[in-house]
């Protein structure tokens, strides 16, 4: 308990800097490999804390390492400060008044992710130098978690080879160990290329992409009915080839999602789509070509890990929300629906509640919690690599749906920044765990370790792809 104290006052003595650089990079939201600035805040906090800062780590412009520390095991903090499009929004307010500019928004608090993180990694710097105990810390801002899957770029290109533990965390509405378990993904865009020409006066001489793209839809709705239950496929015109309806279109992009909860499964999925595009090709004497725009693998658990993170939890407790918190959250859900509400309890698979507003209590472990409503993050790809635990923080109102502007809304609140300090201090209690334990660190190396014997990795990224890097501009 001592130990536990002591490094949650290192949280304590260094959050208002964190919860400032939180707002900053609210202040400036940034799409997928744009993070620029974002990125440069988080660098310029590493400088200033005494970390030794490295930069475009793997390749990629929008990614920074720090690190801290001499000797012993090398735990890695994962943060990440990459926005969305079309979820702008006044902060604090409960009602939707999108700001001017480009309509970008942090609608699922990855402003508080990455300082969260950061703050993590300076209270266990501080706490491994007033001790005198050896190990390192690093903090990784990794861009593009939004599709972009920056952390599965930043595997491949080996970053991650000489960590012993990773450790992240996610905004939630509830303070519990984020379910180890994820979509793996893959990203496909399709290109139909066919023939122009006229609709009305010669529509025989055309050959229509556009007719192979919704073939193609067709084919994959049919396919629904036997893939596993729990896959999941999406897609979205990228290009629909053109506004004119008396022009036979001739060429066509549409992008696929392709999910599944294995990696083995979701790339066979995806062979089965490719195949479909490959016949909506044949039936309209098309051309198709297919190029994976980016991929991640599902979440692979640590039991060892994930105990001595809710140990911590059930040791610190629930956020520490005020009556003033609990008001907001309230106005917050009044412009919610039951439905979104009921959601969020649901996916904790805990009994609704429809007056508690905000997270007042830790919820115990379980490991099947939360399967029956997944999404996917590059963290997968990370696991594969290093024994890897999160931790959901409780930042928003029950019931708030991620990648929304009710999410931005709240981005910048005191209920935001107290459930952030939160997690942080519990990310940082279990990366002191680590490396006072040589014990726990062996049975999570070990957990892992048997974990690939039965399936290697395998990055859903193929070698030739390389990640749709965006060129900064100017200020």
């Amino acid at each position: 308990m001592k130990n536990t104290d002591t490094i949650w006052n290192f949280v304590e003595a260094r959050h208002q800097p964190m919860i400032a650089l939180s707002d900053a990079v609210w202040d400036i939201p940034e799409l997928n490999y744009g993070e620029f600035r974002s990125c440069a805040l988080h660098a310029e906090a590493l400088r200033r804390e005494g970390f030794r800062v490295a930069h475009d780590v793997g390749g990629l412009p929008t990614a920074v390492m720090g690190e801290a520390g001499e000797g012993g095991p090398v735990i890695a903090f994962l943060g990440e400060y990459d926005a969305l499009p079309g979820l702008s929004q006044a902060a604090g307010v409960a009602a939707h008044q999108p700001l001017a500019g480009d309509g970008n928004g942090h609608g699922c608090g990855h402003n508080l992710l990455g300082s969260a993180s950061l703050l993590a990694a300076i209270a266990v710097k501080d706490w491994l130098a007033a001790t005198g105990t050896p190990g390192r810390v690093r903090y990784y801002g990794c861009p593009a978690e939004e599709g972009g899957a920056g952390k599965g770029f930043m595997v491949r290109a080996g970053v991650f080879d000489d960590v012993d533990v990773a450790i992240t965390w996610h905004p939630s509405h509830f303070a519990t160990i984020f379910p180890p378990a994820s979509l793996a993904n893959l990203r496909i865009d399709f290109t139909f290329t066919g023939r122009a020409s006229h609709a009305a006066a010669a529509p025989f001489l055309g050959r229509s992409a556009l007719d192979a793209a919704e073939l193609l839809n067709i084919g994959v709705n049919y396919l629904r009915e036997h893939m596993l239950p729990s896959s999941r496929i999406h897609y979205a015109y990228q290009d629909a080839g053109g506004v004119a309806p008396n022009v036979v279109q001739s060429r066509t992009v549409i992008r696929y999602t392709v999910r599944a909860t294995e990696l083995d499964d979701m790339l066979a999925l995806a062979d089965r789509v490719r195949k479909i595009a490959d016949g909506a090709a044949l039936m309209t004497e098309t051309i198709v070509t297919s190029q994976v725009i980016s991929g991640m693998a599902n979440l692979l658990g640590n039991p060892p890990l994930e105990a001595a993170m809710q140990a911590n939890l059930e040791r610190l407790g629930p956020p520490p929300f005020d009556e003033a918190d609990r008001i907001f959250a309230t106005s917050i859900r009044t412009t919610l629906t039951k439905e979104e509400i009921a959601a969020a309890f649901k996916a904790m698979d805990l009994p609704v509640d429809p007056d508690k507003p905000l997270c007042d209590t830790i919820l115990p472990w379980s490991e099947t919690r939360g399967r029956s409503m997944l999404g996917s993050t590059d963290v997968g790809d990370v696991s594969w690599v290093v024994p890897t635990v999160q931790a959901l923080g409780a930042t928003c109102a029950i019931g708030t749906p991620f990648h929304s502007w009710q999410l931005t809304a709240q981005g910048k609140s005191p209920l935001a920044h107290k459930g952030m300090v939160h997690v942080a201090k519990v990310m940082a209690a279990t990366a002191a765990d680590v490396l006072r334990d040589e014990t726990l660190l062996a049975r999570a190396k070990h957990d892992h370790a048997e974990r690939l014997k039965r399936q290697p990795y395998v990055s859903p990224i193929p070698a030739d792809v390389q990640p749709p890097l965006v060129v900064e501009q100017a200020a």
